[in-house]
């Protein structure tokens, strides 16, 4: 049955719509709030975001005009309870609202930090768009739910959940992952910054700082660090082969290097550019002969490596999917029990003590996709943790940052979930 029957069926047994509440309304959260406000069964009930224009902008796209303005928690409340649809710049208050699930979709991982952990401590379900946020203190944040009885979930529509899907459909069919990943679809300049991509990302609409984390490439390690941390396989190396490839040779450049392609061992994540983006993609083969005789039969090439290719990711418009699952099934789209990769730091200039780290997407470091142990032995940091950090000991560009180099931001609640995770033995497989 469809989830959109079985929402209906849903808010009949419950006496009322599920009430979400959205947390951020730039180009991702607009999208989504979209979808959600034309699915019967669910209530747009509260958009956050500190431009009180783009919240507007949420529900004028919904036909909604008559929209409940405060920071208030009791009025919010009274309004949410009477079926009408609110709107406030604090995020802070979010987990005291009478709602059913909480979607974070800020791509900032402080904020992200503080939305989803208080949330969950209150009982209610969080879907996030932030995979910065998740590949930090992900396994944290997923025992929180779990002790609560909640789901924690990053979103379907972005390459991790979508790739995963494959993963877990090639595994069902008795096929060895050789590799999963995705496409580039934006040219990778790992030292672009938010200024040299500026004009590019008016004409497209989008904000400088998130356009420049897709060039310099750190989106692209963030998505597979994500992918390898939920399927359990493993970086195919520190930053990834990246090679050029196109669909109709994803099987050869994803064998092992014995067979022409460029891997090593098989069970990897990694990613390519050329034609492949804006898909996802798994390279699998099969123990059997007959089985991989009938692979070809079906077209899928003289073996004994095969493709399986979703040519799309819709971003936003099938984000959606992750809350209805929550809802209905209670299951979470992606999380991940430990950390098999991390997302470190590599400059992009020279940065002299004093000089503070402004993050991802910005003008002082890249993300840079490592084997979790490996970056623990070399004691680097999480770019999830560097948004305010202060260079304590100089480093030149094209280095990766370890503690050593930086004063963390002390006050940061992200910071601090990260040192409860580890302190708790979640971050690394035992």
């Amino acid at each position: 049955m469809s989830y959109s029957t079985r929402l209906r069926e849903h808010a009949k047994k419950i006496g009322r719509d599920t009430r979400i509440a959205l947390v951020g309304a730039g180009q991702m959260g607009r999208g989504f709030g979209n979808q959600l406000g034309h699915m019967d069964g669910i209530s747009l009930s509260v958009v956050i975001d500190i431009d009180p224009e783009r919240i507007k902008l949420v529900y004028g796209d919904l036909g909604i005009s008559d929209i409940v303005f405060s920071d208030d928690v009791a009025v919010l409340s009274k309004a949410i309870l009477d079926g009408k649809h609110t709107g406030t710049a604090n995020s802070e208050i979010v987990a005291q609202l009478p709602v059913d699930v909480v979607i974070e979709g800020t791509g900032i991982p402080e904020i992200g930090a503080r939305i989803t952990h208080s949330s969950l401590i209150a009982k209610k379900d969080v879907a996030v768009l932030n995979v910065e946020m998740d590949v930090t203190i992900g396994p944290l944040l997923h025992k929180i739910a779990q002790d609560n009885g909640v789901i924690y979930a990053v979103c379907h529509g972005d390459e991790p959940v979508e790739a995963k899907v494959l993963v877990d459909y090639a595994r069902d069919l008795n096929f060895e992952i050789v590799a999963a990943g995705k496409g580039k679809n934006n040219p990778f300049e790992p030292l672009s910054t938010p200024d040299s991509v500026r004009e590019t990302a008016t004409k497209k609409k989008m904000n400088p700082k998130m356009l420049c984390s897709f060039t310099d490439g750190s989106k692209t390690m963030t998505e597979m660090v994500a992918l390898a941390n939920t399927t359990g396989l493993q970086l195919s190396k520190r930053g990834m082969y990246g090679p050029a490839s196109s669909v109709k040779t994803l099987q050869n450049t994803f064998a092992l290097q014995a067979d022409g392609g460029v891997l090593d061992r098989p069970g990897v994540v990694d990613y390519c550019t050329g034609d492949v983006a804006p898909g996802v993609f798994v390279v699998v083969r099969h123990n059997d002969p007959y089985i991989s005789h009938e692979m070809t039969y079906l077209s899928m090439g003289p073996g004994p490596y095969f493709a399986l290719y979703r040519p799309f990711h819709l971003a936003s418009v099938e984000a959606p999917i992750t809350v209805y699952r929550a809802i209905l099934d209670r299951e979470s789209s992606l999380f991940a029990p430990h950390l098999n990769a991390e997302v470190v730091c590599m400059t992009k200039k020279d940065l002299a003590p004093g000089a503070v780290i402004d993050g991802i997407g910005g003008f002082t470091v890249r993300g840079y996709a490592d084997n979790a142990l490996d970056a623990k032995r070399d004691n680097l940091v999480p770019i999830g943790l560097v948004a305010g950090a202060k260079i304590i000991k100089p480093i030149a560009v094209g280095e990766l940052l370890t503690y050593d180099h930086v004063e963390l931001n002390a006050d940061s609640l992200i910071v601090k979930l990260r040192k409860q995770q580890d302190d708790l033995g979640l971050t690394y497989a035992s």
